[in-house]
């Protein structure tokens, strides 16, 4: 329920957070989360802890604001941000820089490891290289990826001095978000509405396959892949709907789901419960969205603390939505929708979910983290 949900007002527009991955085999719930600022005159990376110590109330249940760890600052809006490793941190910035910070667990603090000054620059006939905004990463350690709004993929390694592969003009268009297929695969949205696989392996700086909404062009912002089933991916654009895709068959998504009244930022599969995703907009909303195969059997779904549920019977998205995103199995006709907030005006742009916990944030300078996500 919503009075799961803890505020922090931080003085910064929040553009992401992002839980650090937890170790292989631990067992105990996410307790550090990063977050990066935009549109402030002094953007910031800072680390928050929201474990440990705290007020436990009568039920035992634990209720403390996360607590700032370590900040530093950050040049330029952070446009895009994703853990390394359990140490590191790799920013995209709006100047075309992309920086990887290390996070000093002895002493907490926060230091600028590696930096890639021009990873994305618009070459101009009056400038010799102005800087073009990285608007995403995506990491696989040790390898990182980043696209930008001029066009260009470039592969990293972490501590190599330069870039290991760049496709120069990977796009003409704005590049908005890159995820990782397989360890040798790539996939970008732009836009103009396309989805493109790159295979790392070729020498050839053409993608081996391409992807289109419709003729609309509607720009795509996020992108994310289903954890188990790497042929399953959902975007999500200006438009705010939901596409899911299975890019094994049709060059155009298995369905279009209406979701957001606006600019839909970020789209994530839950990584250990994927019939669960979560996408969140500029409208002020984040919706969880949960195709898992019970809900049949649930008599019926009331609302409960401001959450409002929608159903869509899958008849009139092309029967879709052998996982239960793409299935036409009849007793699977409708999906639960729950709008996790209720009363905000102003942008959620980034969530992250992990485990049990969930963490947003918002143009009202604030981050919000739940730690009953699927109880």
């Amino acid at each position: 329920a919503m009075e799961d949900v803890i505020a922090k007002f931080v003085s910064q527009k929040i553009s992401k957070t992002r839980w650090r991955p937890l170790p292989a085999a631990a067992l105990q719930p996410p307790d550090l989360f990063a977050t990066g600022s935009w549109d402030n005159e002094d953007n910031r990376i800072s680390i928050w802890s929201v474990g440990g110590v705290g007020n436990v109330d009568p039920s035992g249940d634990y209720h403390a604001e996360p607590q700032l760890l370590c900040d530093i600052r950050h040049n330029g809006d952070v446009m895009d941000m994703q853990f390394l490793d359990q140490e590191r941190i790799v920013v995209a910035s709006s100047t075309g820089a992309v920086t990887v910070f290390r996070h000093h667990q002895n002493n907490q603090t926060l230091s600028a490891s590696q930096r890639w000054e021009k990873a994305h620059y618009h070459v101009g006939q009056e400038t010799s290289c102005g800087g073009a905004a990285c608007t995403g990463v995506i990491c696989n350690n040790p390898e990182i990826v980043t696209v930008g709004e001029d066009g260009r993929i470039n592969l990293f390694r972490a501590d190599q001095k330069h870039a290991v592969r760049t496709i120069e003009n990977a796009d003409s268009s704005t590049l908005h978000a890159v995820t990782f297929l397989r360890t040798t695969e790539i996939l970008t949205v732009n836009s103009i509405g396309q989805l493109k696989i790159w295979d790392l392996r070729q020498q050839r700086n053409e993608p081996s396959q391409i992807f289109s909404l419709t003729s609309d062009r509607v720009p795509l912002h996020c992108v994310d892949r289903h954890p188990n089933q790497q042929h399953i991916v959902a975007t999500g654009g200006q438009d705010g709907m939901l596409s899911i895709w299975d890019i094994r068959q049709d060059t155009t998504p298995v369905s279009l789901l209406n979701a957001h009244e606006a600019e839909m930022w970020e789209v994530h599969f839950h990584p250990s419960n994927p019939d669960h995703l979560f996408t969140c907009s500029e409208d002020g909303s984040l919706w969880h969205w949960n195709a898992s195969t019970d809900i049949s059997e649930k008599p019926s779904f009331l609302h409960q603390g401001g959450r409002s549920t929608t159903y869509f019977s899958h008849n009139t998205v092309n029967k879709s939505v052998i996982s239960a995103w793409l299935s036409n199995d009849p007793t699977k006709d409708r999906m639960e929708i729950t709008n996790l907030i209720s009363n905000q005006a102003l942008s959620v742009n980034s969530l992250d979910v992990l485990g049990p916990c969930l963490v947003y944030g918002t143009d009202a300078e604030a981050i919000y983290v739940s730690k009953h996500l699927l109880a």
